[in-house]
């Protein structure tokens, strides 16, 4: 196997609990050996369920979409790093282009998020991308490199291990729009330049997703591409056949 290749799923705010455990039982019997990691974001409600119901499974880890960009305290509705640690999840996906756009979430205070939940042995998938109107300008790389700049590469080669990167061109997600397998490794490899400029030989290890809508027939051509890892799966994680032909298409 690959030891950078990925594919995890963003549930986003979707499923009850009851559909949410439903839904976690039927990958519990389709993900057997697989040739990736794998990993599924659930709503924090899901999380306990989903670390209990997947204790026994080698092959999917748990993570929760988003942690407080602080430690504890008078914060009503927040939920901490260490609240997501102590339900046995293993990832934080931080920086969302949702959790950007409609909670205005900056690079600070998601350097903030990333900082606690590494103190909390959390491993973060963390996400950057750049709007229509942004590549439109042809500015997508310095996007992208300001939020790695600000969000991540404050931390320490060591710290930086447990970073996941998901590439996410917010252009083209529900917009009809679609980036071609061009388009999406050509900003993979800048970011792994990024990576190797900052961490050096760390690059060649550093698991880099796309988080662009894809599919089980746009996902072996994505993943076929050498700075594409994997994907970061946002509708078709919500159907386990689905998921799991992503998942199968490493």
């Amino acid at each position: 196997m690959n030891n950078r290749k990925m594919v995890a799923g963003n549930w986003k705010m979707n499923k009850t609990l009851q559909e949410g455990e439903t839904l976690i039982k039927e990958l519990d019997k389709l993900i057997s050996n697989p040739a990736c990691a794998v990993v599924i974001g659930v709503p924090f409600i899901h999380l306990t369920t989903a670390c209990n119901l997947l204790k026994d499974n080698k092959f999917i880890q748990v993570a929760a979409q988003n942690c407080a960009d602080k430690a504890s305290g008078a914060f009503t509705g927040e939920v901490s790093a260490a609240m997501v640690a102590s339900t046995g999840a293993t990832y934080c996906i931080l920086g969302h282009s949702e959790r950007r756009t409609y909670y205005h979430e900056t690079n600070a205070i998601l350097q903030e998020k990333v900082n606690l939940a590494l103190e909390n042995n959390l491993k973060v998938i963390f996400c950057v991308g750049e709007t229509k109107e942004e590549r439109e300008a042809n500015k997508q790389e310095q996007i992208v490199k300001q939020q790695l700049q600000e969000g991540l590469f404050h931390l320490s080669a060591e710290q930086f291990k447990q970073i996941v990167i998901a590439y996410e061109p917010v252009w083209a997600i529900g917009t009809g729009l679609t980036a071609t397998p061009e388009q999406a490794q050509e900003m993979h490899k800048y970011i792994r330049e990024l990576v190797q400029e900052k961490y050096g030989d760390l690059a060649a290890s550093t698991t880099i997703l796309y988080g662009g809508s894809c599919n089980p027939k746009t996902a072996p051509e994505l993943f076929s591409k050498p700075d594409i890892d994997g994907g970061l799966i946002g509708g078709a994680s919500l159907k386990a056949e689905d998921f799991s032909a992503i998942i199968n298409a490493q």
